[in-house]
Formats: structure tokens, sequence, C-alpha cells
């Protein structure tokens, strides 16, 4: 997959937090710019470019910038990798990372990480009582982990301010996922805690986010890329 005017890309998911394990896959994240000129036509221009294989997802800036104001997880730790896991970047990313902080709010932030961590709870709920096949298991652990480091990296966000990618201690979540894939049960009081720290917490982040900024970002992509008839390089 070519997808031209990349202002920022890196590794993210399992191989990011430290959670990853011989045969897991390498996802990819980024933000691209479609050309200005194209935004203004009958048909829009894609906002979002999926592959497999390797396994590469591109949203378009505004789209991007869009689930990041949400408190999108998944879109929000492209902004906050480690230095060495960015495969791509521009001057117009290093700007995306310097206002990363503009994306945050309390709300927003809450029923993201606890919502997505909700949803590994049920999937993990659904996969019955245990008596089920190897590769399940495998599954139902990797849930597991995902719903343990949402909760962490959710509370940290939503207490400081600030977003640590790759986790401390990863035999720590190996060891919970096993657990609970004995166990879906076990799972529960993790979430329960999580539920309960986020309302006990004195957050650090605001009421509502910082869109000047972001909206100031996005009008400098836009610029750069105007070109009539064709992209500009970036």
């Amino acid at each position: 997959m070519t997808v031209p005017n990349v202002l920022l890309s890196g590794i993210v998911g399992s191989t990011a937090y430290g959670l990853a394990h011989a045969g897991s896959d390498v996802d990819r994240l980024g933000v691209f710019a479609a050309p200005t000129e194209a935004l203004h036509g009958l048909h829009r221009p894609k906002e979002s470019h999926v592959s497999t294989a390797p396994d590469r997802t591109l949203h378009e800036a505004a789209k991007w910038c869009r689930l990041a104001l949400g408190g999108n997880p998944t879109a929000m730790e492209l902004v906050w990798l480690p230095p060495e896991l960015y495969e791509a970047r521009t001057p117009l990313g290093d700007e995306l990372i310097g206002i990363r902080t503009s994306f945050l709010c309390a709300a927003r932030v809450r029923d993201a990480y606890l919502g997505y961590a909700t949803q590994q709870f049920r999937r993990l709920e659904a996969r019955g009582d245990g008596s089920f096949s190897a590769d399940t298991r495998r599954r139902i652990a990797k849930h597991a982990r995902h719903l343990k480091r949402l909760c962490h990296q959710g509370l940290e966000l939503y207490a400081t301010g600030r977003l640590t990618i790759r986790v401390e201690n990863p035999q720590e979540f190996h060891d919970f996922g096993e657990r609970v894939a004995a166990d879906p049960a076990v799972a529960l009081p993790l979430l329960r805690f999580c539920e309960n720290a986020f309302a006990e917490t004195r957050g650090a982040l605001p009421e509502r986010p910082d869109e000047a900024p972001v909206e100031a970002w996005l009008r400098r992509v836009r610029a750069h890329f105007y070109a009539p008839g064709g992209a500009r390089a970036s």
C-alpha cells in the first residue's frame, strides 16, 4: 500500500507496549494528508487506508484529529511513542506531537478508555466457562492483556496528562492474561477497580480539549498541500 503525504507513522500495538511474543503481528499506524484540492471535489478522498501483511492503518489528518479529540486510545498512542518506534516523521508530524496534550479532556479520556476496557471484558465473558480450545485461550489471554493495559494507561493519562506506551512489567500482564484465560471472571475485579479509580481520581486534564491549536495545525496542513492539479511533496 503506497499512500502519499505521510506526516507521521510508527509501530504501535503489542510491539510498542513491550507485550509482543514470537509470531506477534507488527502493527503500524500513521497520519497522511490528502491533497487539499481533492477535498473540494464531488467525491472526497478516502479517509483511511488499511492493509494487512504488513498490518498498517493510515488515517487522513482530519479524521485522525477527530479520533484523537474523542479520546480514541488507538489513535492517541501514535503521538506518544518512544522515538525509536517512529518510521516516518516530518516537520508537520513533529508539530502534531508537540500539540498532543491539546487533544485531551477528562471526560473523553475516561469514557474512551473505560469503554474500550469494558469491550475487552465483554469479549472475555462471551468466551464461556473455560472449556475451550488452546487457540481460544490465547485470544482470551490477549483480550485480558489489553484490558489491563487500557486500565493502566487510561488512569495514567487521566491522572497525569501523560501517556507511557511501553508497560513497566510485561510479565505481570502476561501472567494476568494466563489467569484470565483459565477463568475469565478473574478480570472483573480489575475492571471494577478501574471504574472506581476514575471516579475517585482528581484528574489533571481539562474539561474540554483545546481545539484552537488542533485547528491551526490542520489549516497548516491544508495550506502546505494546496497545489491545484496535484499534491505538493511533503
